[in-house]
């Protein structure tokens, strides 16, 4: 198609789930009480971590930073498509679509690479205790948040940049109910390799090496428990370690449900789009406060503190 006969896209529309009239309150109510989790659950584990003293640990920081990502990365998706729901409107403009595009790489890179960090903080406590806090300084670990924080936000202004460049012709339909890059870059007109070529190499790195790290972090780490002569350790080490790995475990398991499924835009696609960007993230406060005393005495001191000052 001539550069002439391309026109300039003002807006995206987003399908969602579903078009029935009779839908959109039941969907509305859902998604809002999961925001709302998501929001609660998370703010209360970082409260808690900021005010108990005893929490401001290596483990605690990474998690604290992971909640705030989690806060983040259900809102760039969420908030839009509760007030679409509302106002029986499925568009989002030109504008609105590239920044949530650029968020939503942001937050979803930071989530790899903090659980990654974890998975090394647990490596380290595990198999080096004598030297965990020499090596888990905290230059250390502001120094592993700041670089992760950088490859996120570099690797999404590529991509938004790369974005920007493309033109858009007469089709601005997204099949989805957030604005999906690779959704988005079908509807292209323009040459999208360079884009494909990026999206399918950083899909691979970001997806094998944090990948990797976990899984060699947690081989030596089953490795060093299998070592230790009392069972009453191997269940304290193993215990330290439970709560992170079912965090992992459900990231992983929904993230490559998403990037695997043949059809993103079909509705076994965008329920595993659900899964992975907005119920793991309400799943994790439940999943680190109800297996962790130290998170629960510090969510009933907060708590206590909140009462007595009302």
């Amino acid at each position: 198609m001539e550069p002439g006969n391309q026109t300039r896209v003002s807006e995206f529309l987003l399908l969602g789930f579903s078009q029935d009239p009779e839908h959109q309150p039941i969907l509305f109510g859902l998604f809002l009480f999961m925001f709302v989790t998501t929001l609660l659950g998370n703010l209360l584990i970082i409260l808690a971590i900021s005010c108990d003293p005893h929490l401001h640990t290596p483990m605690y920081f990474f998690l604290s930073n992971l909640s705030f990502a989690d806060i983040c990365f259900t809102s760039t998706t969420v908030p839009k498509m509760l007030l679409n729901i509302q106002t029986w409107s499925k568009s989002i403009t030109y504008a609105g679509c590239i920044t949530q595009m650029y968020f939503f790489t942001v937050f979803g890179c930071m989530d790899t690479f903090l659980l990654t960090v974890m998975a090394y903080d647990r490596f380290v406590a595990i198999c080096h205790p004598l030297h965990y806090p020499v090596i888990m300084n905290p230059c250390l670990c502001g120094l592993l948040v700041l670089v992760s924080w950088f490859i996120s936000l570099s690797y999404s202004l590529i991509q938004s940049l790369l974005i920007l460049r493309l033109s858009f012709c007469t089709i601005w339909v997204i099949p989805h109910f957030y604005c999906e890059l690779a959704q988005a870059l079908m509807l292209a007109c323009s040459d999208t390799l360079v884009n494909h070529i990026l999206q399918y190499v950083m899909t691979g790195l970001l997806g094998i090496f944090p990948f990797s790290g976990i899984l060699f972090s947690y081989t030596r780490i089953v490795s060093s428990i299998l070592t230790m002569p009392s069972a009453v350790w191997k269940y304290k080490a193993f215990s330290t370690c439970a709560s992170h790995l079912s965090v992992v475990s459900l990231f992983y398991g929904t993230g490559l449900g998403v990037y695997l499924s043949p059809d993103a835009s079909s509705w076994r696609g965008m329920i595993a789009s659900l899964m992975y960007t907005v119920v793991t993230p309400m799943l994790n406060p439940f999943i680190y406060s109800l297996r962790n005393r130290d998170i629960k005495r510090a969510l009933q001191n907060v708590l206590r503190r909140t009462l007595y000052v009302q």
